[in-house]
């Protein structure tokens, strides 16, 4: 039996556990790191301290095994994690030296998005102001899971003032990108800027 309910704190590990999980574009990453935590740190952690109102997660007999996180508002929630969130990590982990870029190990790579946070571009957040983050381990994938949670998610969106969403997409993630043009998600241009790794998708 599955169950789609809210995010508890207690559920803090499985949200790391997962995001390390399906980090390699859906596929497991915890080959590629020596610290299990970093992913978690940039994309799904700091959602359920910070935002655990719009935090979900789907259990089935064995454990939780996906979750649904975001924000209504992406600008007021990059300035919340520079005051928040990053100080502590940024702390506890040192910046990579810039000299050695081209050495930079997986978890350099993550350090530096700790330090360097990637931002939305403006033109994404002012037009479809909430996003939200979703990872489901393969054992539920193609049970109609990733629907349900999402569909979760923008109903309690709604109730907080969220309008228009959108989603950042490995363009490697082939999967996702399908999975989320299947919901309602278009492509969103982003006219004079270079194509980069990630697929921007928008729903009214």
């Amino acid at each position: 039996m599955l169950t789609i309910r809210p995010f508890h704190a207690d559920d803090l590990d499985e949200l790391y556990k997962i995001s390390l999980a399906t980090g390699l574009a859906g596929d497991d990453a915890s080959h590629l790191y020596a610290d299990p935590r970093l992913m978690g740190h940039i994309y799904s952690a700091p959602y359920g301290w910070l935002e655990p109102q719009l935090a979900f997660v789907v259990e089935d007999q064995e454990s939780v095994a996906g979750f649904a996180v975001g924000t209504v508002d992406t600008m007021a929630w990059e300035e919340k994690l520079e005051q928040l969130w990053w100080p502590s990590l940024r702390r506890q982990y040192a910046m990579p030296p810039e000299t050695d870029a081209e050495r930079w190990t997986h978890d350099q790579r993550r350090i530096v998005m700790i330090h360097r946070p990637m931002h939305t571009p403006p033109a994404i957040a002012l037009k479809y102001p909430a996003h939200l983050h979703l990872n489901i381990l393969p054992r539920l994938r193609g049970r109609g899971v990733g629907s349900r949670l999402v569909d979760r998610w923008l109903t309690a969106a709604g109730k907080y003032g969220g309008t228009a969403t959108h989603v950042g997409i490995n363009r490697a993630n082939v999967g996702a990108v399908r999975f989320w043009d299947k919901m309602g998600f278009a492509d969103v241009s982003l006219d004079g800027l270079p194509e980069g790794r990630t697929i921007w998708k928008g729903r009214p």
